[in-house]
């Protein structure tokens, strides 16, 4: 019946059930909900409840939306039996990377589940042991009555479990090799890619397929490409997670973000009646237009019935009317005047004229994101006269390598005796950090004084990048909001002193304008966390009643992790080539993060070559789509709060 209501209008396209939902909070209920549900039943049967459970970041939310439900609901899991899909080899039970740990910190040790219930494959047992537990593996979930529920999440190539592409559907628990991309994707949890280890035990496909139903979660914009394929797309090996059509009981859970490659999301005048507001019409023509290799103004009426778009021509008549409606819409989008162009009156342009100058104060995740996403806008807003503040939102610590501290030890140590300086107080700090790091074990949480000297490194890069600006000493901040400052790469989350502190620099600031990270595809989720952190306490000082922040803009960049899609861009910034070299070096002041960078997701460039690269792409779709063709373009979407 689900699947029938969701997808009355496009069961050719998706094969598999799915649900959208608003966000990771909305959906991860949703799915918690009927774990609850399915649990409360089989109590009443008394009868186990047996669940396939997952792990890495997507389940996150789940597993504390279960254990909210067991502490003020009283939802128990005393009749719960659980068994993983799978886990790293070798590694230790023990290990803050291993999913035994995680499961431990993030469902299990807060909830009333017998631990002769749990069941998490083994990275320590012997190599020539592994098949037979692997045989007996399989015998336990078979022993405990097949799997009610398999919880899965699904990787950006696609893979489920760790079975990555390739892997045929009869495939049961084995050890498998990773490929470089699935280790790239789980890099964030490691101190670096060296670490992560190759191989992995996970349950097989036809080990899921078993299960008597299925509920796959996505969430964020880095895994829509892999869901699209899966549910609409035919199904293959080559990814994985398309082979679920064949089940009889399946649907994905998923947020908007994750959805955006679905056809119902991206071409939503496929799939039946389409609203033809300008945004809509502005993708519809945007895409096409690229697609066919054609500009804008060379698109004629036989290209809108050829590919789908008749209604359009309908509704609004000729093409060449809705060309020119569409290319003015990105003509009016590109500027050289981020901040307003002062004494002018241009009614379609991204920003206000007035007032002049602004006060503008640019948010930065980590000490870097302020140049990598936006370094060109940076320097143009000072350039142009406004007062541009730079928050720091967090230390970034944990983005610097032990062997760069010990580069700046090494450096203080020489100082010291060249100086011939025998305070006793610096030397003893410095000796113990060097015995610390020489004698630290892979994955151990760094001491606050190594926190701590991580952390003035990167606030000596980012206080040289705004010099480098030319921006005013007292317009830097260092908010080292509290969620971060775990010491590790598991985060805290957003609290309210995170928020109080935003709000405090916002009050004192009264911008015109915010610059926020709206880049969500960050692997270990700082970029969201702190754009929530803004929003907020924007949010709140509009309800408390705040006068001026009736005239406060936010505008959120992308460019360290991925890239907005033209058709939703509303300010592109051009820059010319010496403005490109410019921002180069500027990013290149970051030494810490540069030649190695420890958390780079699955993209294996380094920051300043993915900047560069993208906005070299997004000036010449704009090209490509007829208009001036610059070196770059940084590109800024409005939020309205």
């Amino acid at each position: 019946m689900e699947k029938q209501i969701l997808n009355s209008h496009i069961d050719s396209l998706e094969k598999i059930s799915v649900n959208i939902q608003p966000d990771v909070k909305a959906g991860s209920r949703v799915i918690a909900t009927i774990i609850a549900e399915l649990i409360k039943q089989k109590q009443a049967e008394g009868k186990n409840c047996v669940l396939g459970l997952a792990t890495g970041s997507s389940p996150k939310t789940l597993y504390a939306e279960l254990v909210r439900m067991h502490k003020e609901e009283g939802l128990s899991f005393s009749n719960v039996v659980t068994f993983n899909l799978d886990e790293y080899y070798p590694i230790s039970k023990e290990a803050p990377q291993s999913y035994n740990r995680f499961m431990q910190t993030h469902l299990f040790s807060h909830v009333d589940i017998k631990p002769e219930n749990i069941h998490i494959p083994s990275g320590e047992i012997a190599k020539e042991d592994i098949k037979a537990a692997c045989a007996a593996y399989e015998q336990k979930i078979e022993d405990a009555g097949g799997i009610d529920l398999q919880i899965l999440g699904i990787g950006n190539n696609g893979h489920i479990g760790f079975n990555e592409p390739g892997s045929g559907i009869y495939t049961r628990t084995r050890l498998v090799n990773l490929t470089n991309s699935t280790r790239l994707a789980n890099a964030y949890e490691f101190a670096n890619i060296s670490e992560v280890p190759r191989m992995a035990i996970t349950m097989g496909i036809s080990t899921i397929m078993k299960s008597k139903q299925i509920i796959l979660m996505a969430w964020g914009p880095a895994k829509a490409g892999a869901v699209k394929k899966a549910v609409e797309d035919d199904d293959s090996e080559t990814v994985p997670a398309s082979f679920l059509q064949n089940h009889d009981k399946v649907r994905f859970v998923i947020d908007e973000a994750a959805a955006s490659q679905l056809t119902r999301s991206k071409s939503p005048w496929l799939t039946g009646d389409c609203e033809w507001t300008p945004k809509t019409i502005k993708k519809a023509v945007v895409n096409m237009a690229l697609q066919l290799g054609k500009t804008v103004l060379s698109l004629t009426n036989e290209d809108y019935n050829d590919n789908g778009l008749s209604d359009l021509l309908v509704e609004k008549g000729d093409a060449y009317e809705i060309n020119l409606e569409v290319y003015y819409m990105l003509r009016d989008s590109i500027t050289g005047w981020p901040g307003g162009k002062p004494n002018a009156v241009i009614p379609a342009h991204p920003e206000r004229s007035a007032p002049y100058p602004k006060r503008c104060v640019i948010f930065s995740p980590h000490p870097d994101d302020d140049i990598i996403s936006m370094g060109g806008t940076f320097q143009r807003l000072h350039d142009q006269g406004h007062e541009v503040h730079v928050a720091y939102q967090t230390s970034g610590n944990i983005a610097v390598t032990d062997e760069f501290v010990t580069r700046f030890l090494d450096f203080a140590v020489g100082f010291n005796e060249i100086a011939q300086i025998n305070s006793e107080i610096p030397a003893q700090i410095l000796s113990e950090a060097k015995a610390y790091i020489s004698g630290k074990k892979p994955g151990q949480v760094d001491s606050p004084t190594i926190r701590e000297l991580k952390g003035l490194i990167r606030r000596g890069e980012a206080k040289a990048t705004c010099n480098y600006v030319g921006i005013d000493p007292a317009n830097i901040h260092f908010q080292n909001l509290p969620f971060y400052e775990t010491g590790t790469i598991e985060k805290n989350p957003l609290g309210e002193e995170d928020i109080q502190r935003t709000i405090d620099l916002l009050r004192e600031i009264k911008p015109h304008q915010v610059y926020c990270a709206g880049d969500f595809a960050d692997p270990h989720g700082t970029h969201l966390v702190c754009f929530n952190a803004v929003l907020k306490a924007l949010q709140r000082i509009k309800a408390d009643g705040d006068d001026w922040v009736k005239d406060c803009w936010l505008w959120l960049y992308k460019g360290a992790w991925q890239e907005w899609d033209i058709e939703d861009i509303e300010m592109a910034i051009p820059m010319s080539p010496a403005q490109v070299l410019k921002k180069r070096f500027g990013i290149f002041i970051h030494q810490s993060q540069k030649d190695s960078v420890p958390f780079q997701g699955s993209d294996d460039r380094e920051f300043w070559q993915r900047a560069e690269e993208r906005n070299a792409d997004t000036a010449k779709i704009y090209a490509d789509l007829g208009l001036t063709h610059y070196a770059a373009m940084e590109a800024f979407v409005r939020w309205h709060y």
